[in-house]
């Protein structure tokens, strides 16, 4: 009887212990509040040197010491990328990816002011966040590893460091490689205005080059002897113009002329025009492509000029996931939105001044959780050929001021500042519990692999980019003369 009295006594003595024991959810959630001011100076450092797709050197680089110091075995260079990495924290268990971007986008030089403040004229500028997005990926990895540690838990961790998501879909050969046949399910998000975690649907694409060759001459001199290239580009372009009224209405076609020639006293005998080519349904790309593809040679044919294709890229578009949507749904509104002190309020304000709309949302947006729903948005993005071969989540949060446009001045300026680290912070918890739970919970990954089945309905995966090389030099030489 005295023996049972003091294991009693003493259980309950060892009672507010365990009561102080954080939760999984706590401990997750702590670790990344008391590294905030660390990965911000990450983000920072890459917003401060904004590197273009398959040109991410310094940009990489921050992301992979961050993760080498923290116990990750992380191999780069991977599928013919200079700039690609994966970092593997391997304890057994389920397989559990994200998905890191930072390439930055041309001509969005802006200072985290807001007002027009360009650093470098004609310089690069995160419009997208993706300073942000990778470093917030690599946060929640990290935190996720660190609490697997913690509580002995069998799981593996993968981080791959994705090039030239902006144009050059460094993701699509990656997948290829088949780098992500392993893979339970994948995680990622993307900078936004709002707060959201949805299933979404996104539109397929195909990106290339049109690259005409005529015959110098001189153009006032000698003009019969001259067959200009860029005449080739203007008719193709008149051609693909006509074309927008016989394509379906959800149609997406974009265009601009990269190189037109040098002096108008010379008949060019080189000029470039780049083309996307948009749609939520891929096969109905594939076939606006041939048809753009036949306006182009039917240009050449017309103006005595050759033309050459060249594809930069070629993506599906998102295959959705309810159950693991859903998930981060919960998850997200459990971590709450961003929620602004007096400064960031000042800044916000003067910055919504700037917009180009008579429709501005409160700055209240900021810290709401958007309604879940299954949605649609008609831009792209090479998270969509992952999704195709691996369920795949991602959400939005509040990193630019409510009411910013991507691929804007007024995106690269938050991205550089608290607001921008804020919104980030939110993805990171969001990620990482997200992670937590399909750890925890075979069944969901049972569920969504399920689901992703489903949803496929036994369509083969085959890359629109054929056996081509990544486009290395996609940004680097895109306005050279050739």
């Amino acid at each position: 009887m005295k023996k049972s009295l003091l294991s009693l006594i003493g259980a309950l003595l060892w009672l507010p212990l365990f009561a102080q024991e954080p939760s999984h959810e706590a401990f997750i959630i702590k670790n990344l509040d008391a590294n905030t001011e660390r990965y911000s100076k990450a983000a920072r450092e890459i917003w401060e040197n904004p590197e273009l797709g398959y040109l991410e050197f310094t940009s990489s680089k921050v992301l992979i010491e961050e993760l080498k110091t923290a116990g990750f075995n992380v191999e780069t260079g991977l599928s013919g990328m200079p700039t690609s990495f994966l970092a593997t924290y391997d304890k057994g268990g389920p397989v559990i990816g994200f998905l890191a971007e930072y390439d930055a986008l041309p001509g969005l030089s802006q200072d985290a002011v807001p007002y027009r403040s360009i650093l470098v004229d004609g310089g690069n500028g995160h419009g997208c966040g993706h300073n942000l997005f990778g470093t917030a990926v690599v946060a929640s990895g990290i935190a996720l590893k660190e609490w697997i540690d913690a509580n002995n838990i069998q799981a593996t961790i993968k981080i791959f460091g994705t090039p030239a998501e902006e144009g050059g879909a460094g993701k699509v050969y990656m997948v290829r490689d088949g780098l992500f046949d392993d893979v339970d399910a994948v995680i990622n998000w993307h900078p936004g205005d709002r707060n959201a975690a949805n299933a979404s649907t996104c539109t397929a694409v195909m990106q290339g080059y049109f690259k005409f060759h005529g015959q110098t001459s001189h153009a006032a001199g000698a003009p019969e002897r001259g067959r200009s290239a860029l005449d080739g580009v203007e008719a193709m372009n008149m051609m693909v113009n006509m074309m927008r009224e016989h394509v379906d209405q959800e149609s997406r076609i974009h265009y601009v002329i990269t190189n037109g020639g040098l002096a108008a006293n010379v008949v060019p005998d080189y000029a470039v025009v780049e083309y996307m080519v948009r749609h939520p349904d891929v096969t109905e790309v594939k076939d606006m492509w041939k048809r753009v593809i036949n306006a182009a040679e039917g240009a050449a044919l017309g103006t005595g000029t050759k033309v050459e294709v060249e594809v930069v890229a070629g993506i599906y578009g998102l295959l959705p996931n309810e159950t693991l949507a859903k998930t981060m749904h919960k998850n997200l509104s459990t971590v709450g939105g961003v929620e602004y002190d007096d400064e960031e309020i000042k800044f916000a304000k003067e910055i919504q001044t700037t917009f180009n709309t008579p429709r501005v949302p409160p700055l209240s947006v900021a810290k709401d959780i958007q309604p879940y729903k299954l949605s649609h948005f008609p831009a792209s993005t090479d998270v969509g050929d992952v999704s195709y071969v691996v369920p795949t989540v991602g959400l939005s949060t509040a990193t630019w001021v409510p009411g910013t446009a991507a691929h804007t001045w007024q995106a690269v300026a938050a991205d550089g500042m608290s607001i921008g680290y804020k919104g980030m912070m939110v993805a990171a918890k969001t990620m990482a519990l997200t992670g937590k739970d399909l750890i925890l919970n075979p069944l969901l990954i049972k569920e969504a692999k399920k689901e992703f089945d489903e949803r496929l309905g036994g369509l083969e995966y085959e890359p629109l980019i054929g056996d081509m090389a990544p486009p290395l030099h996609f940004r680097a030489d895109q306005n050279k003369v050739k």
